[in-house]
C-alpha cells in the first residue's frame, strides 16, 4: 500500500497501525516527520521496547533482524524494530531476509524501514513489494519551487502565524520561498525561528523579510530548469549561490551545455518529421523534462539553438581556463553570458524571427 506523506495523519486515523511502513526518499525533513509521527502513535498504543538496526556494508549479519521479528520484548509487550539501509542495496542476502521478514513478522512488532530514494528496479525488485505488500510505503519527495509557497504557507498557518490574504500574502511567502529553496531543513528553522519572534497572529512581509535569512540551496539541474523556463532573476541568483557554495564551473557548463545538445537533437528531429515524442526519446528526455520540452520546442529556431550550442562549446574552454575572443576570462562570468543567451531565448521563443538576430549580435559582443 503506497501513500503519501500528507495522508499519513488521516490513514493512521482511519485504519490505525499497520505491521510494516517503508519510508524512502531524498527529503531528510519529510521523511523525519513521518518517522516521529509513526513513533509517537506507536508509543500511544503501547511499543515501548525499540530496535536499530543500521545495515551497512555487504556482510551485515540479518539473522539478528529476523530474530527481533518473532520474538517480543524483553520488558514489553509490544516492540518497535527500525531497520535503517542508508544505501538503500541490501544485496541479494538482504533482499532474502527483508522477504523473509516480512512473511514472519510477528503480531505485535511494528517494523519502520528507513530507505534512501530508490530507483526504478530496486522499486521493481522483489524485497521492495514485500515490504509494501506487508505494510504501507511513503515516498517522501522533495517540495519543487511551485510547490513551496503553498507549504510554507500551511505551516504558518499550523503555528498561528498565517500571511494576509490577497497579493501581500503572495509577496511574502515567495520571498520566504526564495530565501529557503532546496534547503527544507532550513525552512523549518526559519519558520521556527518566526514562531519564537513573534506572538501568534498574522504575519506580514516586513517581519518576514526581517527575520528569514538567505539559507536557499541549489544544484546544477535546478539552475538550467529555470534557465530553460526564462526566469532570469531565478537564475542568475542560483548561478551566484552555486559560485558562492564552490560549486565546480564545470559541472554547471556540463549541465547546460547537454540540455542545449539535447534540444539542438530534438528539434533536429522536429524537422526532419518525427513526431514530439519520437524526437524527445532520441534526444533522451524523459520525467519532468518532457514538460518543459513540449513546450519550448514548438518555438525554438534551429538558427537560435545552432548558435547557443556554439557559445556552449566555446564556453567549454573558457571554464578550464582557455581562453576565447569576445568572451570573458572568468570561467563565472563566461556561464552567467552564456545563461542569459539561452534566458533570451527561453523568454522570446514566443517572438519568432525575431530573437535571432539579437541572440547572434549577443554572443558576439564582447
Amino acid at each position: 500500500m503506497q501513500i503519501r506523506a500528507d495522508q499519513l495523519v488521516p490513514t493512521l486515523q482511519r485504519q490505525g497501525l499497520k505491521p510494516i511502513y517503508t519510508i524512502h526518499g531524498d527529503e531528510p525533513l519529510l521523511a523525519q516527520e513521518a518517522a516521529d509521527l509513526l513513533r509517537a502513535k506507536a508509543r500511544d498504543e503501547g511499543y515501548t521496547d525499540r530496535q536499530v538496526f543500521v545495515v551497512s556494508g555487504a556482510h551485515f549479519d540479518w539473522s539478528g533482524v529476523l530474530g527481533a521479528a518473532q520474538s517480543m520484548g524483553l520488558f514489553a509487550d509490544r516492540q518497535l524494530i527500525e531497520i535503517r539501509i542508508p544505501s538503500g542495496k541490501p544485496g541479494k542476502e538482504g533482499g532474502a531476509a527483508l522477504q523473509q521478514y516480512c512473511e514472519q513478522i510477528s503480531e505485535g512488532v511494528l517494523t519502520l524501514v528507513h530507505l534512501p530514494r530508490l530507483d526504478k528496479q530496486q522499486l521493481a525488485s522483489a524485497w521492495f513489494s514485500a515490504l509494501d505488500a506487508a505494510g504501507a510505503t511513503l515516498r517522501v519527495d522533495p517540495i519543487e519551487r511551485h510547490q513551496l509557497p503553498a507549504w510554507i504557507g500551511r505551516r504558518l498557518a499550523a503555528q498561528g502565524q498565517p500571511v494576509p490574504p490577497g497579493e501581500e500574502g503572495e509577496r511574502a511567502l515567495a520571498f520566504f520561498a526564495d530565501r529557503v529553496e532546496g534547503n527544507l531543513l532550513a525552512a523549518h528553522q526559519e519558520l521556527q525561528k518566526l514562531a519564537l519572534l513573534h506572538p501568534p497572529g498574522e504575519l506580514g512581509l516586513e517581519q518576514i523579510e526581517a527575520a528569514v535569512l538567505d539559507v536557499a540551496r541549489y544544484d546544477a539541474r535546478q539552475f538550467v530548469a529555470a534557465v530553460l523556463s526564462g526566469q532570469v532573476g531565478r537564475a542568475l541568483r542560483m548561478l551566484d549561490t552555486l559560485k558562492a557554495e564552490g560549486e565546480a564551473p564545470v559541472l554547471v557548463h556540463w549541465t547546460l551545455a547537454e540540455e542545449l545538445r539535447a534540444l539542438q537533437r530534438a528539434r533536429a528531429a522536429l524537422d526532419s518529421g518525427k513526431p514530439m515524442p519520437m524526437a524527445l526519446r532520441e534526444a533522451r528526455v524523459w520525467g519532468e523534462r518532457e514538460r518543459q520540452f513540449e513546450r519550448l520546442l514548438p518555438l525554438l529556431e534551429r538558427d537560435s539553438l545552432a548558435a547557443l550550442v556554439t557559445a556552449a562549446s566555446q564556453c567549454d574552454g573558457l571554464v578550464k581556463g582557455l581562453r576565447h575572443p569576445g568572451w570573458p576570462t572568468d570561467p563565472w562570468d563566461a556561464l552567467r553570458r552564456l545563461a542569459l543567451s539561452a534566458l533570451e531565448i527561453s523568454g522570446r521563443s514566443g517572438r519568432r524571427g525575431a530573437s535571432s538576430g539579437r541572440l547572434a549580435l549577443h554572443l558576439s559582443t564582447p
